[in-house]
């Protein structure tokens, strides 16, 4: 799935620099289950506190699932959520995206999440083709 960019932010793209608040939007309209799913666990995260909040529920559709890889699989945007939200992401087996806070001591924890056992234990049948 591809970014809806508007004639106008392509413009600015062909001048130069792009104002990031303009492209973050821009994500926000073009991949809304990705950006919700996001700004949600945002919302989990500040009400419950803790090391960090996570989505264990796959998507919908394949449409929702693209969103998601489209999101967290492009550095650009990426960075530009993490910025935005003010957060740091983590993303396994196409539906799990976790956020953690910019904290320092959660940065075990973080490593956890993202290590190699955790992305084998976090394997099933289920989602092997997603």
């Amino acid at each position: 799935m591809s970014l809806d960019v508007s004639p106008a932010l392509l413009e600015q793209a062909e001048r130069g620099e792009v104002d990031e608040a303009d492209f973050v939007d821009c994500v926000r309209t073009s991949l809304p289950y990705a950006w919700e799913m996001i700004s949600s666990l945002v919302a989990q995260l500040k009400v419950d506190g803790g090391p960090f909040a996570d989505n264990q529920t796959p998507p919908p559709d394949e449409q929702a699932r693209g969103q998601l890889l489209r999101a967290l699989a492009s550095d650009a945007i990426r960075g530009a959520l993490q910025r935005h939200f003010g957060v740091r992401l983590a993303f396994q087996n196409c539906h799990r995206v976790a956020v953690f806070p910019l904290d320092s001591s959660v940065d075990d924890t973080l490593a956890r999440f993202t290590s190699v056992r955790n992305q084998l234990l976090n394997q099933s049948p289920e989602l092997r083709d997603c």
